[in-house]
């Protein structure tokens, strides 16, 4: 499963939250599906549609990620 990232960070862990304020760790994958990280969590009450990056301030969907298949340039 290719993971996708963060379009600010490239890191490619997220969470996600309920109404309740709790979080669950999450990756998206190539299809922009949002997979809980341990396999035990269930994604049921979160709020799928907002990500928030673990490596920065960014938040936003799923599908304003990047592919992982994108390579930096360094100057």
């Amino acid at each position: 499963m290719r993971k996708l990232k963060c379009p600010q960070c490239e890191v490619d862990r997220f969470f996600v939250k309920n109404e309740s304020g709790e979080n669950c760790l999450v990756n998206v994958n190539e299809d922009y599906e949002v997979v809980a990280v341990h396999s035990i969590d269930s994604l049921e009450g979160f709020d799928l549609s907002m990500l928030y990056c673990l490596g920065c301030s960014w938040k936003g969907s799923p599908r304003s990620l990047k592919s992982g298949s994108h390579k930096r340039v360094k100057k």
